[in-house]
């Protein structure tokens, strides 16, 4: 009786385990579709809105969050960050003009507006170039380099060049979808001695009216 109810007991905790296992996504195959059309084909997104937990890093020192962002293609944006409940952080950014409580460096103000906007908005380049290289596409303008996963046309990498000789590099991974949407659900964004790691938890893409 004892071994029967034993191996019930194993079976109900593999069935369980099973159950609880993340589901393996299926992600779309571009593989041979023309790049400039899947760029173009993302054009009606003109605002996105997401939720997603946050982790600020700056030498040896990290803060953690959730957060809430909403932002427009042209850059016009809002963010809040909360810690346990409570907001601790606000960033806005209007016409170029950015405002935010407490009040941030210059460097950490260009991470979380201007770098928020290319990295989300990753494929609002015009006049750029592509080169085929391994697995990547690589498209280049004038300040901005993307490199694209060939087969699922989705960011991995992406390096922004700013004004002040300074350089912000962003990391993509763990896709996801949101309604025919697909995006990477981890972002990295770098710019010297700043971090800030978004782990998306929601997301939705408006198109234009």
């Amino acid at each position: 009786m004892s071994k029967n109810v034993l191996r019930l007991f194993f079976v109900s905790i593999l069935v369980f385990s099973f159950s609880c296992a993340k589901k393996r996504i299926e992600i779309p195959v571009y593989e041979g579709v023309n790049v400039r059309d899947v760029l173009l084909s993302k054009t009606r997104i003109t605002g996105i809105e997401t939720t997603f937990s946050v982790t600020f890093e700056r030498d040896d020192t990290e803060m953690k969050g959730e957060g809430a962002l909403n932002m427009s293609k042209n850059g016009d944006m809002n963010m809040r960050i909360y810690s346990f409940g409570f907001p601790v952080f606000q960033i806005s950014s209007a016409d170029g003009l950015i405002k935010s409580n407490p009040v941030v460096d210059r460097n950490k103000g260009t991470l979380l507006t201007y770098g928020l906007r290319d990295c989300l908005f990753w494929w609002d380049m015009e006049d750029f170039s592509i080169e085929e290289k391994d697995s990547t596409y690589i498209l280049k303008d004038i300040i901005r380099t993307v490199w694209l996963d060939r087969k699922t046309m989705l960011p991995v990498k992406q390096s922004v060049a700013l004004s002040d000789g300074k350089e912000l590099i962003m990391y993509y991974s763990e896709p996801e979808r949101m309604g025919e949407e697909w995006y990477p659900s981890k972002i990295r964004i770098e710019l010297m001695k700043y971090a800030v790691i978004l782990t998306i938890k929601e997301m939705s893409f408006n198109p234009a009216s």
